[in-house]
């Protein structure tokens, strides 16, 4: 049985560095359910995974990020409107808008990375936050 794919999303993981051992990660709420995610959107066709979700991270959270990226992960997720086959990557932070799209819908919020990974309500995705940790290393 082939498994139909009905959409591509990717999002990133941004981050930020401080001292030498401590890593924080900034959430951002969702817009229907105020639950706690990450930067995340369709992938546009004439940009890659990565460059979307760098996008993505400018819209949502009001984030720029460095080109510098390691991919975490990937799932598939059933959503409403269909599966939809998701790439995760890391992005640290390089700069942080006062001003910025969806400011007005949207929460953001620094959390050390284990409080971070507790926070996020897809369990894929809370794995990949752990995993920035080795990956930094």
């Amino acid at each position: 049985m082939k498994l139909e794919l009905n959409y591509h999303q990717s999002g990133v993981v941004p981050f930020r560095k401080k001292g030498k051992k401590k890593i924080e990660v900034l959430l951002i709420t969702s817009v229907k359910k105020q639950r706690w995610i990450i930067p995340k959107g369709y992938v546009e066709f004439n940009l890659s995974a990565f460059e979307s979700a760098k996008k993505e991270a400018i819209e949502e959270a009001g984030v720029l990020g460095s080109n510098e990226t390691f991919e975490l992960g990937e799932f598939i997720i059933q959503k409403s409107y269909g599966k939809c086959f998701m790439k995760i990557f890391s992005m640290e932070v390089i700069k942080e808008y006062d001003d910025y799209p969806e400011k007005a819908k949207r929460k953001r919020k620094w959390f050390e990375l284990d409080e971070a990974a507790e926070k996020v309500a897809i369990p894929e995705i809370s794995n990949m936050v752990l995993s920035l940790k080795k990956k930094l290393e």
